[in-house]
């Protein structure tokens, strides 16, 4: 055993008060998992007293949806709830009704407002009792309501049937005014490039103090409709307590035919503010460029004769390389917009394409359109067209050309892409045709520096 002895009768006075000073109560803790389609999953443990058998308590858990609301030990038992989540001016009248009420009328006698006292007799309309016993219809001034009228946030009273005694309640619930996306940098590099994702988190009016918060992500489903709950809140943009953005990636997990991804630390969220987690920590990728033109076969119906050359878009898309038993490509990524930044020849970082995409399962590469070729450009010119006719089908053929140039430095290889579903077919062609899919016929085509490439065509459409 170890004695510590004191010096000074200040030193044991100051350990008495430690000993001696009444701890802070309990605070509600709360873990949320927030969904990308705006649902926030609340789990509160609240720190009251809970008897052995039936107890009844009021709780002031904000807006929520009431058919949500189960409790989360096994030994507890929900057998009946009321949600009041009636805040506004209205219902507090009504709450006043039979009460007498104090309205103040505008005017000031020696620094006091002017006030009289009418008793609430009724409402829809609004009806008052006077003190000489009459009657009016609209209020005599500006109602003052006592402090056991308000409201200050809707309200869950539940009883519950519990096994043993417990020193809380915990319990879980939906709620919205929040939701989240997924955020990415991508970097050009010469051979590869460096990928940063991002959860970004919007409060609308959801208010949490230090909560464990997680991110779900995927395609989870729901009924009803309706289920936005409506609740008016005043952006706190002039706080400064809330929490600084985690420090650290997220843990990532598999959860049902999701993942779930776990922020380090504890984070609180203000309405109007947003914050923003690392998803995963910087990795290396390698990229493809390529180019695109699709063509000018409709997917379904018949097949249109055209004159006159059209000029058509070169599509560029970056293909991020994702095999597995790769650091990248072993990872789920939830969708998201990508961003694609490229230096100049000073080493600045410039955008130079934005791209969204959806969930990608581990090991499936990332496709991101980048948007248009300025260097290589195209044009479609239908040189024939023939149609023939039976009795319920109708035939056509049609050859085309794609004239492809190349403003650039280096060969480019575009692909044209013709898709379209039914019967039809690739009759001949300068380049090879590969069938790519039961839809797809692909022509890679080589282009040469600051050159030119005449791609031709035949197809037989049947519909």
């Amino acid at each position: 055993m170890t004695i510590r002895t004191f010096h000074s009768v200040s030193g044991l006075v100051a350990l008495l008060t430690l000993l001696v000073r009444p701890q802070p109560p309990l605070l509600a803790q709360t873990s949320a998992t927030v969904y990308n389609d705006g649902r926030v999953f609340l789990r509160r443990t609240i720190p009251v007293s809970v008897p052995s058998g039936l107890s009844a308590h009021r709780l002031g858990l904000g807006s929520l949806l009431p058919s949500t609301v189960f409790p989360l030990d096994t030994g507890v038992t929900l057998t009946g709830a009321t949600y009041d989540a009636a805040v506004d001016e209205q219902n507090t009248m009504r709450r006043a009704l039979g009460r007498q009420l104090s309205f103040w009328t505008g005017g000031t006698h020696n620094g006091i407002r002017d006030t009289i006292i009418a008793e609430v007799v009724g409402v829809d309309p609004e009806r008052f009792r006077l003190e000489d016993g009459t009657i009016i219809f609209g209020r005599p001034g500006t109602p003052r309501y006592t402090a056991d009228l308000i409201q200050l946030e809707p309200t869950l009273s539940v009883s519950v049937r519990s096994t043993t005694p417990r020193s809380a309640l915990r319990v879980g619930y939906f709620t919205d005014g929040a939701s989240w996306e997924a955020s990415y940098q991508v970097i050009l590099g010469r051979s590869s490039a460096r990928v940063t994702g991002m959860a970004v988190i919007p409060s609308q009016h959801l208010r949490l103090d230090s909560a464990e918060v997680q991110l779900l992500a995927g395609s989870v489903g729901r009924q009803g409709q309706g289920y936005r709950l409506e609740e008016m809140v005043v952006a706190d943009r002039a706080q400064k307590s809330y929490a600084a953005a985690p420090e650290g990636p997220a843990g990532e997990q598999q959860i049902g035919e999701s993942h779930l991804y776990t922020l380090p630390g504890r984070i609180s969220l203000r309405p109007g503010l947003t914050t923003t987690a690392a998803l995963f920590d910087p990795l290396a990728s390698a990229y493809e460029r390529v180019f695109d033109v699709r063509g000018q076969i409709p997917y379904y119906g018949g097949l249109q004769q055209y004159g006159d050359e059209i000029t058509v878009p070169v599509q560029v898309t970056y293909v991020l390389k994702r095999s597995l038993k790769s650091d990248f490509g072993d990872r789920p990524v939830p969708g998201g917009v990508a961003r694609i930044y490229q230096p100049d020849d000073q080493g600045r970082l410039q955008l130079i394409g934005e791209s969204s995409f959806r969930h990608s399962a581990p090991g499936q590469d990332l496709r991101l359109n980048a948007g248009q070729a300025f260097d290589v450009t195209a044009k479609r010119l239908q040189t024939n067209y023939t149609t023939r006719r039976d009795s319920t089908r109708t035939t056509a053929t049609a050859a085309y050309t794609v004239t492809l140039s190349n403003a650039k430095d280096t060969v480019v290889t575009v692909n044209v892409i013709e898709e379209r579903g039914g019967e039809w077919s690739v009759l001949s062609s300068s380049v090879p045709a590969e069938r790519i899919s039961s839809t797809q016929t692909r022509f890679r085509v080589r282009v040469p520096v600051r050159g030119e490439v005449v791609l031709t065509y035949r197809v037989r459409v049947t519909w």
